[in-house]
């Protein structure tokens, strides 16, 4: 028995300015998130992009085909009412983050560890006032609380899509410091998404590929850059 799918019921699907932001039409009648809350974008260009993925639609809707509508509909009806409790949740990262443990060998690992992961580290102890500890093993360790206060303050003022778009690249990287330096320009999101994957990358060169493997590799990079898509087109500059 096939699945059912929501059928196209629009012709033009256009952006227009409303109040407090920018809006997207279809047919002239406003899109609407899950939960029935009008879809109000913060950017121009956020709202362009958003009625061009409608606009590409075919017969049926694929909403896999459209990450920045599932992304804005997140912001308005998850991230804004549970604000508190996504930044609380983003800043833990930083006590178990995954830059900060560090395999105990072989060695040429553990040299490519601290090659790809020392610098990020480095920059947001500089950057933020916010130095963390690298843990050799896999056993948690505290990180310096005031290290973790400044990190939960940086995610703390981020707007509401600008934290949604920060949300995905914190759990689908692992690493509240990556997610940092992409958002800062820092690292480029296909390079935030490799260094992540640095262990796994390490041992498919030793053992050779597992499809599996890296076909959820593969979503993951593809999740982020979606996620770095949406935090850039959101600006308000």
């Amino acid at each position: 028995m096939s699945e059912w799918a929501a059928k196209r019921f629009w012709t033009a699907a256009e952006a227009v300015p409303v109040e407090g932001g920018f809006a997207v039409q279809l047919d002239g009648r406003a899109v609407r998130t899950p939960a029935k809350a009008q879809l109000v974008l913060p950017s121009p260009a956020l709202a362009e992009a958003i009625a061009a993925e409608w606009a590409g639609q075919g017969e049926q809707i694929v909403p896999d085909t459209m990450p920045l509508t599932r992304a804005a509909n997140s912001a308005i009806d998850k991230v804004i009412p549970q604000r508190a409790a996504v930044v609380e949740m983003l800043a833990q990262y930083g006590e178990t983050d995954l830059l900060c443990y560090r395999a105990e060998g072989p060695e040429s690992l553990v040299a490519e560890q601290y090659a790809r992961w020392d610098p990020p580290l480095d920059w947001a102890a500089e950057a933020f006032g916010a130095p963390l500890i690298r843990i050799e093993g896999v056993i948690p360790q505290d990180q310096p609380a005031d290290s973790i206060a400044r990190l939960r303050a940086e995610v703390d003022a981020m707007e509401p899509f600008a934290l949604t778009a920060f949300h995905d690249l914190v759990v689908f990287s692992g690493s509240l410091i990556l997610a940092l330096a992409v958002r800062d320009d820092r690292m480029p999101v296909a390079e935030a998404a490799e260094v992540a994957e640095l262990d796994a990358i390490w041992q498919e060169r030793l053992w050779g590929t597992d499809e599996e493997a890296a076909e959820v590799r593969a979503r993951k990079a593809a999740a982020l850059a979606d996620a770095d898509r949406f935090l850039r087109l959101s600006r308000r500059d």
